[in-house]
Protein backbone atom coordinates (compact mmCIF):
# COMPACT_ATOMS: atom_id res chain seq x y z
CA UNK A 1 0.00 0.00 0.00
CA UNK A 2 2.38 2.45 -1.07
CA UNK A 3 0.37 4.92 -2.57
CA UNK A 4 -0.70 5.77 1.00
CA UNK A 5 2.69 6.90 1.53
CA UNK A 6 2.99 8.73 -1.64
CA UNK A 7 -0.39 10.61 -0.79
CA UNK A 8 0.87 11.70 2.46
CA UNK A 9 3.89 13.00 1.22
CA UNK A 10 1.59 14.71 -1.82
CA UNK A 11 -0.40 16.03 1.16
CA UNK A 12 2.72 17.35 3.01
CA UNK A 13 4.42 19.18 0.18
CA UNK A 14 1.16 20.89 -0.48
CA UNK A 15 0.62 22.28 3.22
CA UNK A 16 4.27 23.37 2.53
CA UNK A 17 3.37 25.27 -0.79
CA UNK A 18 0.61 27.37 1.12
CA UNK A 19 2.58 27.67 4.68
CA UNK A 20 5.68 29.05 2.88
CA UNK A 21 4.97 32.38 1.79
CA UNK A 22 4.05 32.77 5.48
CA UNK A 23 6.82 31.72 7.33
CA UNK A 24 9.13 34.95 6.47
CA UNK A 25 6.45 37.29 7.47
CA UNK A 26 6.79 36.10 11.19
CA UNK A 27 8.07 39.02 13.43
CA UNK A 28 6.85 37.77 17.03
CA UNK A 29 8.62 35.41 19.21
CA UNK A 30 5.05 33.38 19.28
CA UNK A 31 4.68 33.37 15.40
CA UNK A 32 8.28 32.26 15.31
CA UNK A 33 7.85 29.44 17.80
CA UNK A 34 4.58 28.79 15.96
CA UNK A 35 6.18 28.19 12.67
CA UNK A 36 9.36 26.12 14.04
CA UNK A 37 7.17 23.92 15.60
CA UNK A 38 5.15 23.34 12.11
CA UNK A 39 8.30 22.91 9.97
CA UNK A 40 9.70 20.54 12.83
CA UNK A 41 5.96 18.37 12.93
CA UNK A 42 6.48 18.59 8.88
CA UNK A 43 10.03 17.03 9.14
CA UNK A 44 8.72 14.84 11.41
CA UNK A 45 5.94 13.16 8.99
CA UNK A 46 8.40 13.41 5.66
CA UNK A 47 10.67 11.76 7.58
CA UNK A 48 8.84 9.04 8.49
CA UNK A 49 6.69 8.35 5.25
CA UNK A 50 9.99 8.75 3.51
CA UNK A 51 10.99 5.32 5.69
CA UNK A 52 8.23 3.98 4.93
CA UNK A 53 8.61 4.25 1.30
CA UNK A 54 11.76 3.57 1.36
CA UNK A 55 10.76 0.81 3.69
CA UNK A 56 13.63 1.33 6.29
CA UNK A 57 10.60 1.14 8.87
CA UNK A 58 7.32 -1.15 8.84
CA UNK A 59 4.53 0.29 7.34
CA UNK A 60 1.38 0.73 10.17
CA UNK A 61 -0.34 -1.81 11.06
CA UNK A 62 -3.37 -1.55 9.35
CA UNK A 63 -1.58 -0.85 5.84
CA UNK A 64 0.44 -4.36 6.40
CA UNK A 65 -0.68 -7.18 4.92
CA UNK A 66 -2.09 -10.65 6.39
CA UNK A 67 -1.32 -13.90 5.10
CA UNK A 68 -4.32 -16.01 5.07
CA UNK A 69 -2.07 -18.91 6.53
CA UNK A 70 -0.93 -17.10 9.70
CA UNK A 71 -4.69 -16.54 10.44
CA UNK A 72 -5.73 -20.38 10.09
CA UNK A 73 -3.09 -21.58 11.94
CA UNK A 74 -3.80 -18.99 14.34
CA UNK A 75 -7.31 -20.55 14.42
CA UNK A 76 -6.16 -24.24 14.48
CA UNK A 77 -4.16 -23.74 17.01
CA UNK A 78 -5.86 -24.24 21.04
CA UNK A 79 -3.11 -24.89 23.77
Amino acid sequence: MRHYTVLRLLLASFLLYFAWPYIPEAVTQIERLFWGAWLGFLLLVVGGNLATLLQIAHPPAMEQKINRSDITQKRTRNY
